[in-house]
């Protein structure tokens, strides 16, 4: 049996396109097996591998197939339309992944910064909200997420939904805020027991709290500041 008609059910599951991307990550893979991935499947008489392996021989590799036409590929033997719609929409959606310019994030420097970022939008609310910003290492903001609302407590706060989102997001660190409908950001107990648990939490698993800011109405109180981290 030549090595062009070896079919992929003969090939051993390890060693398969699909299994090694799950197990190895897609970077380990070489043009010809993502390809056959792209692909789905060959022809009775021709494997998947075959399929791809002829493909980027008629491209000469993958600089001319990135601006292959729907009738190029056509044209080849064992690509219809489908095939042929489905590279062309994963070489498209690769062309604008590439062509995406960074975010601009937002700095987080002081507690006015952290402020400053949720102010406009919190100190209208009507009811208590709990807010996490999640930081890279740079002080930028990865995330905003509105974790709980509702009226602050150390039971209903649960750590766990915090850094769990924190994990999700590579993040460094993280800064909290919850409004006070009231206007005043004088902390209360409770707000001094949730900070200190998350502190808790964050240096146990690696991720700090960088501080929690209690919103008024155009003001705010750091509890960073009042000394409770």
């Amino acid at each position: 049996m030549s090595s062009t008609s070896i079919m992929i059910r003969d090939v051993p599951k390890e060693d398969r396109p699909r299994e090694r991307l799950v197990k190895h990550g897609a970077h380990h893979l070489s043009n010809q097996e993502l390809l056959a991935i792209l692909l789905g499947s060959g022809s009775k008489k021709e494997s998947v591998t075959s399929l791809a392996q002829r493909i980027l021989i008629h491209f000469e590799g993958i600089m001319l197939l990135k601006d292959a036409t729907i009738e190029e590929l056509t044209a080849i033997k064992g690509i219809g339309s489908a095939k042929a719609v489905l590279l062309l929409s994963a070489i498209e959606f690769g062309r604008r992944l590439q062509q995406m310019k960074p975010v601009e994030r937002y700095v987080i420097r002081s507690p006015e910064d952290g402020a400053d970022f949720v102010m406009e939008e919190m100190r209208d609310l009507k009811q208590e909200h709990f807010v996490c910003l999640f930081l890279n290492t740079k002080n930028q903001v990865l995330h905003r997420q509105t974790v709980f609302i509702g009226s602050l407590n150390a039971s209903i706060v649960h750590p766990r939904e915090v850094f769990k989102e924190a994990v999700k997001r590579s993040a460094a660190s993280i800064i909290c805020a919850h409004n006070h409908p009231s206007g005043d950001p004088s902390p209360s107990q409770e707000d001094i027991q949730v900070t200190r648990r998350l502190n808790e939490c964050g240096k146990m698993i690696g991720i700090e709290l960088l501080d929690h800011l209690v919103i008024g109405d155009r003001k705010f109180i750091s509890l960073k500041e009042k000394g409770y981290l």
